[in-house]
């Protein structure tokens, strides 16, 4: 038996490939190819754009996949939802669906925005959006490049960003968020009711979430004498709380942590002040809580 499932190509494609290697999957692409090679007979992967995956996932066609949120709930999809996997493009983090407009435009609500129009890929939410708001207002699609499109194409967008830079750069501004979304492997219905396909989507959520957990932490180990033990620990921030383990030297301990890795380059001068030795820093794949 093998497991079907979408890999999204495009803007996720790179972060995705990368977050199955350190889930201990190594998929490999081909430009003439859109269905990479992957290194576990039991699994079969196809690159379909994000946009589209819910739809072939709900068909069956896919027994699993990773899209955004939003592209589920805009093609209104009927999919379980296995897991949520908080990593985008540039970041470790969630992304939003933004209501922008122009910086020098008169308008500052979406109540602004009646009979006016916007464009956006996003036709559907948006459109949910505005009638949640009782706004009546015409919603195009837009095709690309939806940042230049205000204010002579459009009066406003609903575009998504994760650091808001690139609404900026088009002399943009935000006055609502729309919709907030994370990538998510979603399941057909039919397969994940099927014991060998769930327990095999299971697995792949545990590793998954595994490699998430480990994104942006590192290993930390070093040895303290017993004397400088306490000065080390105060030191030391820690996932939870640090291993400590004694030496054949009754003097001395082994000290084992993990941290932000943003932090480790103030931290480890502070552990050398405080008595550490021999410390080394290492990389993680995963996290499994």
């Amino acid at each position: 038996m093998t497991l079907k499932i979408g890999i999204p190509k495009g803007s996720l494609e790179n972060a995705t490939i990368d977050l199955f290697r350190r889930a201990g999957y190594n998929i490999t692409t081909s430009s003439r190819s859109y269905f990479p090679a992957v290194d576990d007979p039991e699994m079969e992967c196809m690159l379909i754009r994000a946009q589209e995956m819910a739809r072939y996932v709900e068909d069956g066609i896919l027994d699993a996949g990773l899209t955004g949120r939003d592209w589920v709930e805009e093609n209104d999809a009927r999919v379980v939802a296995v897991a949520d996997l908080v990593y985008a493009k540039q970041s470790f983090g969630k992304v939003r669906w933004v209501l922008a407009v122009p910086e020098s435009s008169p308008f500052h609500t979406v109540k602004d925005l009646e009979g006016r129009i916007i464009a956006t890929e996003l036709v559907a939410t948006t459109r949910r959006y505005l009638a949640s708001h009782g706004v009546k207002a015409k919603v195009e699609f837009s095709w690309g490049a939806t940042e230049v499109k205000p204010p002579v194409l459009a009066d406003a967008i609903v575009e998504v960003t994760e650091t808001g830079s690139s609404l900026r750069a088009n002399k943009l501004k935000i006055i609502d968020t729309v919709l907030e979304s994370n990538t998510q492997l979603i399941a057909n219905a039919a397969s994940w009711e099927d014991e060998w396909k769930r327990r095999k989507l299971e697995d792949l959520k545990l590793l998954l979430e595994g490699a998430i957990n480990a994104l942006g932490k590192v290993g930390l180990m070093m040895n303290v004498p017993a004397s400088a033990l306490d000065a080390v620990l105060g030191v030391l921030p820690a996932l939870k709380m640090p291993t400590i383990s004694h030496l054949t030297d009754p003097e001395w301990f082994a000290v084992n942590t993990i941290l932000d890795e943003s932090t480790v380059r103030h931290i480890i001068p502070r552990l050398k002040q405080a008595g550490g030795q021999g410390i080394v820093e290492y990389p993680l794949n995963k996290i499994v809580m």
